[in-house]
């Protein structure tokens, strides 16, 4: 089998950071509890999930931000008023985690990560930009260079 063709059809189920690693919030969440776990875990997004986990979309610093900007301040007394339900982004890179490698590395283009879940559409975790580069870069790490011999050299010209 072409080495090629193997890398972008493999599946991404083995790549996934899995759902117990991943930092997320669930429906009904205030937007204080999702700028909390946004600060602490570091990321600018994480899922937004139901009581079964199932995956709804996600939440970002900028979405919260945006819901609490006043005329002339942040009005951060008003985080508890709001829900993540009510600024969540529904529509988010996400795949089943049967998908193939080629389309992870397609959707990687525009977005940090992508939330896979299963054919339930529970959520499994998350793939990350860079666990697919980094698979990338040993794939052709591992190819031969083109045959040099008939090729001229800058030394060559002189």
């Amino acid at each position: 089998m072409n080495p090629d063709w193997q890398l972008l059809h493999t599946k991404i189920k083995d790549l996934v950071i899995a759902s117990t690693k991943v930092a997320h919030v669930q429906l009904g969440n205030s937007l204080e509890h999702a700028l909390l776990v946004l600060i602490k875990s570091g990321y600018s997004a994480i899922p937004v999930l139901d009581h079964s986990y199932r995956l709804h979309g996600q939440v970002s610093t900028t979405n919260i931000l945006n819901k609490i900007l006043g005329l002339e301040r942040f009005e951060y007394e008003k985080m508890d008023d709001y829900t993540v339900d009510e600024v969540m982004t529904t529509k988010i890179a996400r795949m089943k985690n049967s998908e193939e490698f080629l389309k992870a590395l397609e959707m990687s283009i525009n977005h940090p990560f992508i939330c896979i879940e299963d054919e339930e559409g529970v959520f499994q975790g998350i793939l990350t930009r860079k666990s697919i580069l980094a698979v990338a870069y040993r794939h052709f790490r591992q190819l031969p260079y083109p045959a040099a011999e008939n090729q001229a050299t800058p030394s060559d010209a002189t």
